[in-house]
C-alpha cells in the first residue's frame, strides 16, 4: 500500500493545446471564376439596362438636345414629349386597345390551350403536340397575306376580332406549350385517386389538377400577355384607324421627311413601362411556373 505524504510531488503532464487548423484558401481557379461570373452579369446587366436608359433620357429632351453628344447626361428636361404623346395624340385610346386585344386573346387561349395541353398531355397526343409545335414555328409574316384576303373578303379587317384572333395563333401555341410540360410534371396517381372516390376524369380535373396548375396556368397567362401586348406585325396590317394599338402608333412619330425622336422615345417608354411593371411583380410566379415543369414527379 503506498503512502503519499505532503513531500511527494505528483507530476501531472498538461496537454498541449491542439493549434487551429489553417484556414484553406481557395483555389485560385475558383476566385477567377467568381470574378469571371460578376463581371459577366455586370455586363449582361448593362447591356440590357443601357438602352432602356438611354432612352428614357431621350424622352426627356428636345430632338436637338438628342442630336448634341455634348448633352448625354447633362441637359434641361422637358415632359413636352409626354404630354404630346398622352394628350395630343390620344394615346390613352391606343393603350387601351392594346389591353384589350391582350387580355381578350389571352383569356381565350387560355380558356382554349389548357384542357387541350392537358388532353395532350394525359392521353400522348403527339401527332398534336407536333401541330402545336410547328404552329408556334411557322414565322407569323407568311400568314398575314392570306389572312388580310380572307378578312377583307369576311369585312372584318380594322376590328378588334380580327386582332385578337391573330394575337391568339401566338398565344395559343404558347400556352399549350407550357402546359403540356406542366401537365406531364404532375403525378398521375392524384386523378386516379379522385376517381376511386368517384370523381369523374372531368372532374378530378376541375377539382384536383386544375387547382394545383395555378403557377402554370399565372406563367402562361403572363406570358402570352406579354407577346401580345408587345406584338406589332399582325396589328400593323389588321388594325383600322380605331382600333390601332400601342407598336403602331409609335409610327405616328415617324414621316417621310424627319423623324420626331423625343415623341418616339416618349412613346416607347410608354410602351414599355406597364410590361416592365408586370414582370417585376410577377416574376417569382414566372419562375415557379417555368421550373416546375422541368423535372417529373
Amino acid at each position: 500500500m503506498t503512502v503519499l505524504n505532503e513531500n511527494t510531488e505528483i507530476k501531472t503532464a498538461a496537454a498541449p493545446a491542439t493549434p487551429p487548423a489553417p484556414r484553406r484558401r481557395k483555389p485560385l481557379a475558383t476566385r477567377a471564376y467568381k470574378v469571371f461570373r460578376v463581371a459577366a452579369l455586370a455586363a449582361v446587366v448593362v447591356f440590357l439596362v443601357a438602352p432602356l436608359f438611354w432612352m428614357f433620357l431621350a424622352s426627356l429632351k428636345t430632338n436637338v438636345d438628342i442630336y448634341d453628344t455634348g448633352k448625354s447626361f447633362l441637359f434641361t428636361p422637358t415632359w413636352e414629349n409626354y404630354a404630346n404623346v398622352l394628350q395630343r395624340n390620344n394615346y390613352l385610346v391606343f393603350i387601351f386597345n392594346s389591353f384589350w386585344v391582350a387580355f381578350v386573346a389571352t383569356a381565350l387561349s387560355l380558356v382554349l390551350g389548357v384542357p387541350a395541353a392537358y388532353a395532350m398531355s394525359r392521353f400522348t397526343m403527339h401527332r398534336s403536340a407536333l401541330v402545336v409545335l410547328m404552329a408556334r414555328v411557322i414565322p407569323g409574316v407568311s400568314l398575314l397575306v392570306p389572312w388580310y384576303y380572307v378578312f377583307s373578303n369576311l369585312k372584318m379587317v380594322g376590328g378588334f376580332e380580327v386582332l385578337i384572333l391573330s394575337h391568339m395563333f401566338v398565344s395559343l401555341p404558347l400556352i399549350v406549350y407550357i402546359m403540356m410540360s406542366y401537365f406531364d410534371s404532375m403525378p398521375l396517381e392524384l386523378e386516379e385517386s379522385a376517381q376511386v372516390d368517384g370523381l369523374t376524369p372531368i372532374g378530378a380535373f376541375q377539382r384536383i389538377t386544375l387547382p394545383l396548375s395555378v403557377a402554370g396556368i399565372a406563367t402562361a397567362g403572363i406570358l402570352s400577355f406579354i407577346f401580345s401586348w408587345n406584338n406589332f406585325m399582325f396589328a400593323l396590317v389588321l388594325s383600322g384607324s380605331k382600333t390601332k394599338t400601342l407598336p403602331v402608333a409609335i409610327f405616328n412619330f415617324v414621316s417621310y421627311a424627319s423623324i420626331d425622336w423625343g415623341g418616339l422615345m416618349a412613346a416607347a417608354t410608354v410602351v414599355t413601362i406597364p410590361i416592365m411593371i408586370i414582370a417585376l411583380f410577377t416574376q417569382k410566379y414566372i419562375v415557379s411556373g417555368m421550373t416546375a415543369g422541368a423535372t417529373k414527379g
